[in-house]
């Protein structure tokens, strides 16, 4: 292990700096650079050594909990969230530095998850599943302010790691499976917590009205922000992936395209306008909104595209050379198994399909290799049935889960000795499959290729991995016992390459027992 006193000797060794101003042995957003492809210019541990990755330490949270955090890594600290609390430790050592704690609801049907932090010029930003947006000090986790969006009320949360970027904090909510909840785009001054726009998703126009043809009191709902956008620093154009319409899977209630859930959306990031959409899921009946970050990238062949891996089990790559134009489909190809995908539900028997309702891709979306052109993608593959609630169910109350089916959620996946999971890898330009892995169980945690050839991946058996970016080939793994869902991200500190993951994401939905949540930090020897 490396003395402390060398790691602190070289804690000043200085960090060259990549396009966009991010240093290269730091990890400051979700997806390490705002516009999200979650590439790590590092290449100390590579193809020849990553086989004599060590654990270097770990650090535990108090309980266990629904750990899906991407944490962050900026000169040598590592800050990352759960649920209930913010941290700073130590990058090297695992020392905490502080924590910071935040309220969690309770109740039937809370489902509470955090997926981490936005980071601007010595400020950290979070939301909580209170509808806050907080900003703390990164130096001592103080509270610098904190403020409720205004749409905050039952069933409304904001689970996703928001963005920083321009003076601009940009961030949504969750909550459009439940009833009478939209979800909302906003921008804040990262300075004083100011809102400067909000972006409706379902907004109150007749254009819009006029494609949701409900009964008589059932409320609109739909369209919650699930997980991080990204922005193109040089357009000033955010890119924010649009949830589900409710009920989820009664397509009858809320017949017409619904917009502009399901979607990806193009938004000024002055102004909160909308500048091009493209809704990927069209007449949704399956819960497949999109629940991955659109990775903005230019490939080998110099288009400028949009990657989004979603819960439909397609990645599906966009145009974005000329968004005020639109952003046209280029290519989709799929990513997991596809069954039933245009069979009809129905009200009289359960009807099976996949992806399921917790299929594909969830939280984490695409990454992306520049130089071997190459898009990766973690996938669920896992299979739903369902029955369909009678037309005349009693819309629930304001807040509350609406799926429109006689299963409880729980019970809308098959057995869980049928789930496993996919890692695929894409080239960028056609969307041609270079290779594809099996795993035994889900890959829900985060994608990380790195420039020293590999790409890291991890499933909920509890098992972390390094592989050949080029082809596939498994060079290292460690079994954490736990399962991952949250980041994995590669830094630098005191002068060496670091690997750290998040550990423990399980419960609920996932059945799979967790009884520690944990960071669990590598280097090599």
């Amino acid at each position: 292990m490396l003395a402390i006193a060398t790691i602190l000797s070289a804690a000043c060794a200085p960090l060259t700096r990549q396009a966009g101003g991010v240093a290269d042995g730091n990890w400051p957003s979700y997806n390490r650079t705002v516009a999200g492809d979650r590439f790590s210019p590092l290449n100390d541990i590579d193809r020849s050594n990553v086989v004599r990755l060590v654990r270097r330490c770990e650090f535990a949270l108090p309980e266990p909990t629904s750990f899906q955090t991407g944490p962050l890594a900026i000169d040598g600290t590592l800050y990352f969230t759960s649920p209930g609390a913010s941290y700073a430790i130590d990058a090297a050592t695992c020392k905490e530095r502080w924590r910071a704690t935040h309220p969690v609801p309770t109740g039937e049907g809370v489902i509470s998850s955090n997926r981490g932090f936005a980071y601007l010029d010595g400020v950290l930003f979070r939301g909580t599943m209170e509808g806050h947006v907080v900003a703390l000090s990164a130096s001592d986790g103080s509270t610098l302010w904190d403020v409720t969006i205004p749409d905050a009320g039952p069933g409304v949360s904001i689970p996703m790691a928001p963005i920083a970027a321009d003076g601009k904090v940009f961030i949504g909510n969750a909550g459009g499976d439940r009833a009478n909840v939209t979800g909302h785009a906003y921008a804040f001054d990262a300075k004083t917590g100011g809102m400067l726009w909000r972006f409706e998703v379902v907004p109150d126009t007749p254009e819009v009205r006029a494609t949701w043809k409900m009964p008589p009191g059932h409320p609109l709902s739909g369209g919650g922000l699930w997980t991080s956008m990204t922005y193109d620093e040089i357009t000033g154009v955010l890119y924010a992936p649009s949830g589900n319409p409710a009920p989820d899977f009664d397509r009858e209630l809320r017949q017409g395209d619904n917009l502009y859930v399901n979607s990806v959306l193009a938004l000024d990031g002055r102004t909160g306008r909308l500048v091009a959409y493209n809704q990927l899921v069209k007449e949704d009946y399956h819960d497949w909104g999109l629940s991955g970050p659109p990775a903005l990238v230019t490939t080998a062949a110099g288009k400028r595209i949009v990657a989004s891996a979603n819960k439909d089990g397609v990645l599906s790559v966009l145009d974005r050379s000329d968004v005020a134009k639109g952003i046209p489909l280029l290519f989709g190809q799929p990513t997991t198994t596809h069954r039933n995908v245009d069979v009809p539900v129905s009200r009289e028997k359960p009807t099976q399909f996949c992806p399921g309702m917790f299929g594909g891709s969830e939280w984490n979306g695409a990454a992306f290799h520049p130089s071997l052109n190459t898009l990766f993608v973690g996938t669920v593959d896992w299979c739903s049935q369902i029955t369909l609630a009678p037309m005349d169910a009693p819309v629930p109350k304001t807040g509350d889960l609406w799926l429109g089916i006689r299963e409880p959620m729980n019970k809308v996946m098959l057995p869980w000795s049928t789930a496993r999971g996919w890692l695929t890898a894409f080239d960028a330009d056609t969307g041609a499959v270079r290779w594809k892995l099996e795993v035994p169980k889900p890959i829900v945690a985060a994608v990380t290729p790195t420039a020293g050839g590999l790409v890291f991946a991890a499933d909920l058996t509890g098992k972390l991995y390094a592989h050949d970016a080029e082809n596939g080939r498994r060079l290292w793994e460690d079994d954490l016992g736990q399962p991952l869902g949250g980041g994995i991200i590669t830094y630098r500190a005191g002068g060496q390459q670091f690997l750290a993951a998040a550990v423990g994401n399980g419960g609920g939905v996932w059945p799979v027992p967790v009884t520690r949540s944990s960071v669990v930090v590598y280097a090599l020897p």
